[in-house]
């Protein structure tokens, strides 16, 4: 398979730089994979999809302002942070921009409340160790802001702060929030839980390969970036006990639960069980041929073009399919990308 089989066209006015108001008054596409069938719903219709015995499965991940504009000491140029990964208290691995201007040894200055060192230094990758005094993610609080995608074309504002996040957000950890999960309200997740419908919680904090483009032509030659995620025994106890279907949340969900259902360990406690308690760092990457052991129904976004995400869904509902599903939804008008409309596939 070539990443071309996995491209299309959209007009850039279809992209949603803003969140509605409302967030489960967002459209909401209904693909049936088996025969192909479309159907033009609102997101809040969600529930009548949904019945008793079923199992919602959510990202409780919470972002945290990962972006960072610090002030190189010596030049007085402004360099943009956006933090990845934790490996020490105090050291990061992070994305640089502008990268060719930053040399290991540059001492960068972010507000009053926090200062940084490059250590290390890769082409647009960094690491830098931070001094701050007290907790960092409060001292990120006062410097740092929402990571907001590169395709929507604004500075990210307060109010930010709480849409790039979903409503049970818990856990914090992400550079980039689930998206899937946005157009769930505390008022719809109540009704589907009286409904008989369980509500479980996994956490995967999605990282900078959100944002990592596809650079092999063939698509099995790319590798994912490590993404860090955790399900609890409760969880994979709902999940293993479940008696209608498994209705996943987001890819991010996807990639945590399909990982823990090929744990080894799985098969030696009980055949049964699709999955059991389970964390560590994941990098599976989901193409057609996929195996889904978990996944029975999948809600998600509508994702870039020749990107891992269009990839997953690819795989479970099938490249024509959701090419289909895409341009009826272009025609339709639906908005789309992190803020937009969402789709429902069964």
């Amino acid at each position: 398979m070539k990443l071309t089989d996995f491209d299309y066209y959209l007009p850039k006015d279809l992209i949603a730089q803003q969140p509605l108001s409302k967030r489960d008054e967002s459209r909401l596409l209904v693909l049936h994979r088996k025969s192909s069938k479309i159907e033009d719903r609102t997101f809040r219709d969600i529930i009548e999809y949904l019945v008793p015995g079923d199992t919602l499965v959510l990202n409780d991940t919470k972002v945290f302002p990962a972006r960072l504009f610090g002030v190189d000491g010596v030049k007085n140029k402004q360099v943009e942070i956006l933090l990845h990964k934790n490996y020490q208290e105090q050291l990061w691995e992070v994305l640089i921009k502008p990268a060719k201007k930053v040399k290991v040894g540059t001492k960068l200055q972010f507000g009053d409340e926090l200062k940084g060192e490059v250590i290390e230094k890769k082409g647009s990758r960094g690491y830098i160790k931070f001094e701050y005094e007290g907790d960092f993610f409060k001292t990120l609080d006062k410097v740092g802001k929402t990571p907001l995608p590169p395709y929507i074309k604004r500075e990210a504002v307060e109010s930010d702060i709480e849409q790039y996040q979903t409503i049970y957000a818990r856990h914090l950890g992400a550079v980039a929030a689930p998206t899937a999960g946005f157009h769930f309200t505390h008022q719809l997740l109540k009704k589907i839980s009286d409904k008989g419908v369980n509500l479980a919680f996994i956490t995967l904090h999605v990282g900078i390969g959100t944002f990592s483009p596809i650079r092999k032509e063939h698509i099995i030659e790319h590798h994912m970036e490590e993404e860090y995620y955790e399900i609890s025994s409760d969880t994979a106890e709902i999940i293993n006990q479940t008696t209608g279907k498994i209705v996943v949340v987001g890819t991010t969900t996807v990639r945590a639960l399909e990982t823990a259902s090929r744990n080894p360990k799985s098969k030696i406690q009980n055949p049964k069980s699709k999955i059991i308690l389970s964390s560590g760092f994941t990098d599976l990457f989901i193409y057609p041929g996929f195996d889904f052991k978990v996944t029975d129904m999948l809600i998600t976004n509508f994702h870039l073009p020749k990107t891992t995400l269009l990839i997953l869904v690819s795989a479970f509902a099938g490249r024509e399919n959701i090419l289909s599903a895409y341009k009826h939804a272009i025609n339709k008008g639906y908005r789309f990308y992190s803020y937009g409309d969402a789709m429902l596939i069964i």
